[in-house]
């Protein structure tokens, strides 16, 4: 199938990476979300990052211009679904709400739309479930910040066709992204890993092993990875983190308990750099 409008349900950190990437991409893109300051905050840090992408020499001026013409926003889940070709969902992480918005843009999206869900954890066929098109719908998770991130997991539901996983795959590679197939299992391939190195950190922390600095220095000089796992969980979200544990631990058992620390954390409100403090102060720019 061809697709040639995308609707990003969501303009949250997650939604306005995947806009961006889609609108440049050269796709009609519907972002929406019921917030009205969210919708003009996304729309102010996408064309943030085309200016920059213009200055850096990344991106070619026509193509800023042309990808802002590509986006409009709405405020109506109904709205966006109606037009779309590809709907991807990128709401909080509950179930209960991705099964709500699944069954409302069942009923609205064409019935040859693919429906897909930004997800790093939960289950795609209980998603494809709440529609009458499980054979269209399907997992892109995409990484944070999505306009540098390359990769995107592309997730096999049940009853996933081909068909879907190859437009799924033909989409992300047209945003930039290098895809990996996965069939469904709990966390996916990297959401489960990083969960376990996150919560194992933090237990070396409860524990006085070495200090958040001095762990998250261990692993960038002496493992590679480009991010400490504190640095990581504040950018992702302590309660994001927390959440995907809590359900790695219902569905895979005691290796992803999470670390009492994490929870007095997020019940303290240290959430990360959205509220400006997590392992890590963040204090307000001047």
């Amino acid at each position: 199938m061809t697709i040639q409008t995308v609707a990003v349900l969501g303009a949250g950190l997650m939604g306005r990476g995947i806009a961006y990437a889609s609108s440049l991409a050269g796709y009609r893109t519907i972002l929406e979300d019921s917030s009205a300051e969210a919708l003009d905050r996304a729309c102010d840090e996408i064309s943030a990052l085309l200016e920059k992408g213009v200055a850096t020499g990344k991106v070619a001026g026509e193509d800023s211009i042309a990808a802002r013409k590509r986006l409009t926003v709405t405020r109506s889940v109904e709205a966006a679904a109606a037009a779309a070709d590809l709907v991807i969902e990128a709401v909080p992480e509950t179930i209960e709400l991705k099964l709500e918005i699944f069954a409302a843009v069942d009923r609205k999206a064409p019935p040859h739309a693919i429906l897909a869900s930004n997800t790093s954890s939960l289950s795609i066929t209980e998603m494809a479930a709440a529609t009458q098109r499980p054979a269209r719908v399907v997992g892109m998770h995409f990484f944070n910040p999505v306009h540098r991130m390359r990769l995107l997991e592309v997730v096999r539901a049940l009853e996933t066709s081909d068909e879907t996983i190859a437009a799924a795959c033909e989409a992300g590679t047209k945003m930039g992204k290098e895809c990996v197939i996965v069939r469904e299992s709990p966390g996916f391939v990297t959401s489960r890993i990083n969960a376990m190195i996150g919560n194992e950190a933090f237990y070396m922390l409860q524990e006085g092993v070495a200090s958040a600095r001095d762990i998250d220095k261990a692993l960038k000089l002496g493992l590679n990875h480009p991010m400490g796992p504190f640095e990581l969980v504040d950018l992702v979200g302590l309660d994001t983190r927390l959440a995907i544990l809590r359900f790695l631990h219902r569905s895979l058992g005691d290796k992803f308990r999470p670390c009492p620390l994490l929870e007095q954390y997020v019940a303290a409100g240290r959430l990360g750099r959205k509220s400006g403090r997590g392992v890590y102060d963040y204090p307000p720019a001047s």
